[in-house]
């Protein structure tokens, strides 16, 4: 509840019975608030909505990371494998302090692999309070910090955030204007601008890249997307991932509509042919 004295919302004690997610691998959770207890939570940030979290290694990021999604994007990305986290609806709300607390146990893990935390989604920059909070608590653990975004919702990231972060994974969805609108059903240039926002801060991105056949695998799409990639000098990696049907039947558990179905995964060839366009503009391509 919030205290009336500072309008801070107050975290349970270790006691409080609130329900624990298994999403969330026992990380317990703010349902106990009211309405405007919560809100004023999401907008402190002190409360965020989170999908679930895991530890992977060399996935999103160097070394083992505590990847944590959170719940609600603008983009509507007809490949999404994870198409239960578009909506903010459909994440739960956990206090920010009780996930920098999980965080903490993990210090140990990241000095030893070389590793951190990676804020994702959904979108983490809709929810940039919450996303200032974990990554500045994270910093003050001497915790690498990367986050994993679109770019389209750019400019919620503040200089303060950035200043927190060590990494972007900046997942670009094609380098066509009409593609991107199809692919995504949002526009190409806010991700641009936040791409040469990065460089002008120089923070590391790595450009992701999914080829999906009959959609973005173009040569020509993918060249725009490898020439972009080479003229950020903060550009130390590419990943081309081959589009996979893994998410479909989450599409069909939420009830939303799947446009490719028929859609089949890239060839091993048709994936190296794509990397082979990125390293000829000078980029370490995976």
């Amino acid at each position: 509840m919030a205290d009336t004295t500072t309008g801070v919302v107050a975290a349970p004690a270790a006691a409080t019975p609130a329900r624990v997610s298994t999403m969330l691998g026992g990380l317990a959770t703010a349902e106990h608030l009211d309405r405007s207890d919560l809100l004023a939570g999401q907008r402190s940030g002190q409360v965020g909505s989170v999908h679930s979290w895991e530890l992977v290694t060399a996935v999103d990021g160097p070394g083992t990371r505590m990847t944590t999604f959170l719940a609600g994007c603008p983009l509507r990305c007809l490949y999404c494998h994870n198409p239960d986290t578009m909506s903010a609806a459909r994440g739960v709300p956990v206090f920010a302090d009780d996930l920098l607390a999980r965080i903490r146990r993990y210090r140990g893990v990241f000095r030893a692999t070389g590793g951190g935390i990676t804020l994702s989604g959904g979108e983490v920059l809709q929810q940039p309070a919450f996303a200032r909070r974990i990554l500045r608590g994270a910093k003050e653990m001497g915790i690498h910090t990367a986050i994993d975004t679109s770019g389209f919702l750019g400019r919620n990231a503040d200089d303060a955030m950035l200043d927190d972060v060590d990494l972007v994974l900046l997942d670009v969805k094609s380098g066509d204007e009409d593609t991107y609108k199809a692919v995504t059903g949002r526009t190409l240039a806010p991700t641009l601008e936040f791409g040469r926002r990065l460089a002008e801060r120089g923070i590391e991105t790595w450009i992701r890249f999914v080829l999906v056949p009959g959609l973005t695998d173009g040569d020509a799409n993918v060249g725009r997307v490898a020439a972009y990639a080479a003229s950020l000098p903060q550009v130390t990696r590419v990943e081309v991932l081959p589009f996979h049907q893994m998410g479909r039947d989450k599409w069909t558990e939420l009830g939303m509509d799947y446009a490719l179905t028929a859609t089949q995964a890239p060839s091993a060839a048709d994936v190296e042919r794509a990397r082979d366009i990125f390293r000829a503009h000078g980029l370490t391509t995976y």
